[in-house]
């Protein structure tokens, strides 16, 4: 069928689409688009999701970070690169978990002095060698698969806490569900550290975007900026700057 050609193609080349979008397109009903989404999922061509309909499976399923670290490189060290430029002398930051803010913490290089706030064990060894960087590591328990730390020890510090910017890894985004991760007590920890920071920019390559996982941190409107790489797709850049998110595209 055409219309069930169109919609692959379309998909194809945004990697998500959505059901209201569709309709526009294919002048049919939400009632047609969502029975022919269900008969492409049927063939295993797609997947359903909340609104609309992806290439990939949007459930986000755990990975160590060891994995985690191994794929989209590249993309990453572009998105840590152009997330250390905004840090500004004598700032005080917040490092969260997860492997593209770990990889922030390898091209920090203060002119003068930085506080750094973290939950990540990794970015603390990243960041121990320079003497400008004075380092406040979170205490608690040791999430081993993102070698962070997590619960209430971590989060009573926090509540005496305020810093100018926060650098957060997240392991999905759904403009519906908001921004998640695999972890509850993680995504808990998180929602604290959102709330002792002025500006709260994630980081994520673009394969995150349409996923979502099992702990929700929050709501897209809470978040002031996503750093990105080139695979977004213009039609979600568009409806991210419609929520009043800033975009940075690397």
């Amino acid at each position: 069928m055409q219309r069930h050609e169109t919609i692959l193609n379309l998909l194809a080349k945004e990697k998500h689409v959505e059901v209201l979008d569709l309709c526009k397109q294919l002048n049919v009903s939400a009632v047609t688009i969502r029975k022919d989404l269900k008969l492409l999922e049927e063939k295993g061509l797609l997947f359903r999701t909340h609104g609309g309909a992806s290439l990939e499976n949007p459930y986000i399923k755990e990975k160590a970070v060891i994995e985690k670290e191994k794929i989209s490189v590249e993309e990453k060290n572009g998105i840590a690169q152009a997330a250390a430029a905004q840090i500004d002398e004598n700032d005080s930051i917040m490092i969260a978990s997860g492997t593209t803010v770990q990889a922030l913490s390898k091209f920090i290089k203060p002119k003068n002095k930085l506080t750094v706030i973290t939950s990540s064990l990794y970015a603390v060894l990243h960041l121990i060698h320079d003497k400008n960087i004075e380092i406040l590591q979170l205490g608690g328990y040791i999430r081993h698969s993102s070698a962070s730390v997590i619960g209430t020890y971590a989060s009573q510090i926090l509540d005496s806490i305020s810093c100018s910017k926060l650098f957060l890894g997240v392991d999905g985004i759904d403009f519906d569900y908001g921004l998640s991760t695999t972890s509850l007590e993680e995504a808990q920890l998180n929602q604290k550290m959102l709330a002792s920071a002025q500006k709260t920019i994630v980081l994520a390559d673009s394969s995150k975007f349409g996923k979502k996982s099992f702990a929700k941190i929050c709501n897209l409107n809470a978040i002031d900026e996503i750093i990105t790489d080139s695979g977004i797709s213009s039609t979600i850049k568009k409806k991210l700057e419609e929520k009043g998110v800033k975009v940075t595209v690397v």
